[in-house]
């Protein structure tokens, strides 16, 4: 799996296009994500415009943000505006985000690319990805087992290919334990350092935003912007 800073370097050297690395993503998901289900909702049209205009402002040599060209899967309790965020419950269904969460304006500044929403348990309240009103997330190492949970989704994303990080969120272990049993770095940061701005709440006093990558060194760059 290529990391974000191997993905960095070579779009920086212009040996990949923003367009190329989106589109690679998709293929993954197009190939994968039927058996996996880590999505509720893929923004393929969207990321390769963004894609697109990454890389002509790159041939202009305009400054980039650090993850500028770089897909990113969004945990589905996290507002993003104009799109739906479920929580993975059907109370939610029909409910469109009027803002940005501050952790999606961070990454919208720093370039990344918004590729989709991720399943969750419902409400975040689960260790499985099991609970999700729109179906389970299977483990993409054995789809016989769970990716764990609440994060669930976004793991199994980043384990999938279909992503180079993802975020999540985690009150009790929501990102740590689905880490661990897909095989990806997980990390929830100290109450209070990233801002909670635009999270769906399970339990405010202990939620916090975090990321999953394939590198501790990934992992301190997300949680650097975000």
């Amino acid at each position: 799996m290529m990391t974000i800073s191997e993905a960095k370097k070579l779009l920086e050297e212009k040996e990949l296009t923003a367009v190329e690395l989106v589109q690679s993503c998709l293929d993954n998901i197009a190939k994968k994500e039927k058996d996996v289900h880590a999505f509720l909702e893929v923004f393929a049209d969207e990321a390769l415009e963004q894609a697109k205009a990454i890389d002509s402002a790159r041939a202009r040599g305009e400054e980039l943000g650090p993850l500028a060209g770089i897909p990113i899967a969004i945990k589905d309790n996290q507002l993003i505006k104009g799109k739906k965020c479920t929580a993975g419950s059907q109370i939610l269904e029909n409910y469109t985000a009027t803002y940005n969460a501050t952790v999606i304006e961070r990454l919208r500044l720093a370039g990344a690319v918004l590729i989709g929403r991720t399943n969750l348990d419902e409400f975040a309240m689960g260790s499985s990805t099991e609970t999700s009103h729109f179906g389970t997330t299977q483990n993409p190492w054995n789809l016989s087992c769970v990716p764990g949970g609440s994060s669930g989704g976004s793991a199994a994303a980043v384990a999938a290919g279909f992503a180079l990080g993802a975020t999540g969120s985690d009150t009790g272990g929501s990102i740590r334990q689905p880490a661990s049993l897909c095989g990806v770095v997980g990390i929830k940061p100290t109450y209070g350092r990233v801002s909670r701005y635009g999270l769906i709440a399970l339990a405010s006093s202990l939620d916090q935003f975090g990321v999953f990558t394939h590198s501790v060194e990934d992992s301190a760059l997300l949680l650097q912007v975000i």
